[in-house]
């Protein structure tokens, strides 16, 4: 039996590249895709939101002279393309999957409402939901926060490079330890960059738990579903 029946998957850009310096690695990208069949074949509803970085990030490009509203757009588009490369290689593993977007785009993908997205995972589709907040100076933390909390997910799964959340980054310091649980509150405090603030925020208020895990290693999300402590657990 699977941990939870309802979850939301937080895909980070950067690792769709797998081995390339910049775009769609297809290797990553299929290893993904048959992951999440795997777990929409256990009967897991799964809504899932993508990062851009991998194309473009909105707040590198302010820096480069690009506005700030227009570059936080364009990473929307971003996620866009990210979120059609996932959905195609999951229609391809035999998934109903569909995207929607969070700004009006058709006919690339339909205009997001949270009815249309729990009808959807009611009837065994996996959900795409890309575009951000449709807003610029938000993350696609804070996307997939808001996201969670509005189609009712039992957690927000956090799929990056690293295992889990630890003491300081163990990519840097090798004395880094790695908690196997840690509340909100310890992650402000310690001043710990496991999400943006206001998704870190949105998530406590509204008492989402948020699983950090590490998404590259095949496999991973099935562990995670059948309920095995492979990364770390943020809670209230």
């Amino acid at each position: 039996m699977a941990a939870y029946k309802r979850i939301l998957l937080k895909l980070s850009g950067e690792s769709l590249m797998g081995e390339k310096q910049y775009g769609i690695d297809e290797k990553r990208l299929s290893e993904y895709a048959s992951q999440i069949a795997e777990i929409a074949g256990m009967g897991v509803q799964v809504g899932i939101v993508i990062g851009g970085g991998n194309i473009f990030r909105g707040l590198s490009g302010t820096s480069k002279g690009f506005d700030r509203v227009q570059g936080d757009q364009m990473g929307m588009l971003a996620t866009v393309i990210n979120s059609l490369a996932l959905n195609s290689a999951l229609q391809a593993s035999g998934v109903k999957s569909r995207v929607l977007t969070a700004i009006r785009m058709e006919p690339v993908g339909e205009y997001y409402s949270k009815q249309k997205a729990i009808e959807g995972l009611e009837q065994g589709e996996v959900i795409i939901i890309s575009g951000g907040t449709g807003n610029p100076f938000f993350t696609t933390d804070t996307a997939s926060s808001l996201r969670a909390i509005e189609i009712e997910a039992d957690v927000m799964l956090k799929g990056t490079r690293v295992d889990g959340i630890y003491t300081a980054d163990p990519e840097k310091d090798k004395t880094a330890v790695k908690f196997d649980e840690i509340t909100y509150d310890e992650i402000y405090n310690r001043n710990l960059k496991v999400m943006d603030l206001t998704a870190t925020t949105m998530c406590k208020e509204n008492n989402m738990p948020i699983y950090v895990f590490d998404m590259d290693t095949v496999g991973n999300l099935k562990k995670v579903l059948l309920g095995e402590k492979i990364g770390t657990l943020v809670k209230n």
